[in-house]
């Protein structure tokens, strides 16, 4: 009989696994890497982590993206339900990380094509100790499950959703009618985030008016 699929659950045998499997993954110097370290985790992940994990519950993984997808592995539990992951890793000992999430036209659209479309944030805590790395924690929550009191919208195209800071962390899986009130936030903050947006242009364009006129005159 196969498990009952947990992301909770499943974040917890990655933390195990993580520990038991993986941290001399990376050695020597490319240890004060964020990036090589990063790297070398999803690398483990993609090709035999999580497919270890999720083979008990009868799920196969696939990892084949392009450096452009939203997602970094992909699969669909028993019930159709697809699960797109982004992989971030995130050194404790680093006093400020704001990482990018995923952009807010992409998120709409992904959400909007299928109700059984989920966007996954994997998080793996870690810290350097004896040349090794120290894995802390690991949080696998759908982006709904980020309270907006930890996010923050970036000026990049559409807009980008980014953890604001990566140290303070906040869930709220319990939010009533969950993905419906978080997507109807999303909106409210875009509505103000375009306005402030908008401004600044018109502050922008002044500016350069004054240099024009400089240049007319000069």
């Amino acid at each position: 009989m196969m498990k009952e699929f947990s992301l909770y659950e499943v974040s917890q045998s990655i933390l195990t696994n993580l520990r038991e499997n993986a941290s001399e993954i990376v050695t020597g110097s490319s240890l004060s890497s964020p990036r090589a370290v990063g790297d070398a985790v999803q690398d483990y992940l993609a090709e035999r982590g999580l497919e270890e994990i999720l083979s008990s519950y009868g799920i196969d993984v696939s990892s084949e993206f392009g450096r452009r997808a939203m997602e970094d592995m992909a699969f669909k539990d028993s019930n159709g339900n697809y699960y797109a992951v982004d992989v971030k890793t995130h050194n404790l000992d680093t006093e400020f990380n704001m990482p990018n999430l995923i952009s807010v036209k992409r998120l709409a659209t992904f959400y909007k094509n299928d109700d059984r479309n989920n966007f996954c944030i994997l998080i793996i805590s870690y810290r350097i100790m004896n040349e090794k790395i120290e894995y802390v924690n690991c949080h696998f929550k759908k982006i709904e499950s980020f309270d907006w009191s930890c996010l923050t919208i970036g000026a990049l195209g559409w807009g980008q959703i980014q953890i604001a800071n990566a140290n303070n962390l906040i869930f709220n899986d319990s939010m009533e009618n969950g993905r419906r009130s978080w997507m109807l936030t999303l909106c409210d903050r875009l509505s103000s985030f375009y306005e402030e947006e908008i401004s600044k242009i018109g502050e922008r364009e002044t500016w350069f008016a004054t240099i024009r006129d400089y240049w007319e005159r000069k």
